[in-house]
């Protein structure tokens, strides 16, 4: 698929506003505004705080930022989305959105949400979204996700950026606090989008994207889920490690990675991929509010 196959940037007349906001994926959306505000939070004490104002400003932007994204994901893979379940109904496959409308889209939010964190905030996190939305948008879903079953690997970290984004608005610096944070969500990224991809991996079949249960097989997925699963929860606990936070964000983080731990087992050993990984997948994104939510939490008692 290409730009010159697109439709006329016309309206289509059987789009509704709920269409549109659905191609910025809002659940997507949500972690991002999450993540973004905990970079934010966990900014040194030392540094002026950031304005009430300027942070909601800051933290609609990088939604925009991340819903641009997600519109030109959509818009490039309309063809695959059409052909699978899972994506079948969404707004550009059933024809509520013209492909045109979506490109268009994507762009204007992309320029808008930019420049404005650029100009209102600073320019350090308008170039770190920036980064993030040609990350995602054709590094990620032009180049790697159709060509290597290491996509989720290397795409995730485009979803890993925005509490680095959040942090630099915050400060206008880069530390090493927030590419710790980073890192955790980067590690979290391979095993729940693999759990999620030994759900529907019928669909990929279908489309032939090479994601790696299709390539290497369940049994080899599930060794890959319990390997980056380990992984994860030796990065959880680099925050007490290095003094970002104390002894309450530490237990949390624990108990929450032994939870994921027991899962990614069971899922192996068990090898009821539609039962267990179902809820691997979604213990992960409960997983991650749950520790980032420690980290901000153990901050406030501090």
């Amino acid at each position: 698929m290409n730009i010159s196959q697109t439709e006329p940037l016309l309206l289509s007349d059987d789009a509704h506003a709920g269409d549109y906001i659905a191609l910025m994926k809002p659940r997507v959306m949500s972690l991002v505004i999450f993540t973004a505000l905990v970079g934010m939070l966990m900014a040194p004490q030392t540094i002026p705080a950031m304005h009430p104002v300027l942070m909601l400003v800051a933290l609609i932007l990088i939604a925009a930022g991340a819903g641009a994204s997600a519109v030109l994901n959509m818009w490039y893979e309309a063809d695959i989305d059409a052909k699978m379940e899972r994506t079948a109904a969404r707004p550009i496959p059933s024809g509520r959105v013209l492909r045109g409308e979506a490109l268009t889209l994507g762009i204007c939010l992309a320029a808008f949400s930019v420049v404005s964190l650029g100009v209102l905030i600073n320019y350090l996190s308008g170039a770190l979204l920036l980064f993030t939305i040609v990350f995602y948008a054709w590094f990620y879903t032009m180049v790697l996700k159709r060509r290597t079953p290491q996509n989720i690997v290397i795409g995730g970290a485009a979803g890993a950026l925005p509490p680095v984004i959040g942090w630099a608005a915050a400060t206008n610096t880069l530390a090493l606090e927030p590419f710790i944070f980073f890192l955790i969500i980067f590690l979290w990224t391979p095993p729940h989008f693999w759990a999620l991809a030994l759900i529907k991996n019928e669909d990929y079949k279908r489309v032939n994207i090479p994601m790696l249960p299709v390539v290497a097989g369940i049994k080899t997925t599930l060794w890959n889920i319990l390997a980056y699963s380990l992984l994860l929860v030796g990065a959880s606990a680099l925050p007490y490690v290095l003094g970002f936070s104390g002894l309450l964000y530490m237990q949390v983080a624990m108990i929450m990675g032994a939870g994921f731990l027991t899962l990614a087992i069971t899922t192996l050993l068990v090898r009821q991929k539609n039962k267990w990984a179902g809820g691997l997948f979604a213990y992960s994104i409960f997983y991650l509010f749950v520790i980032f939510s420690a980290l901000l939490l153990d901050r406030g008692l501090a």
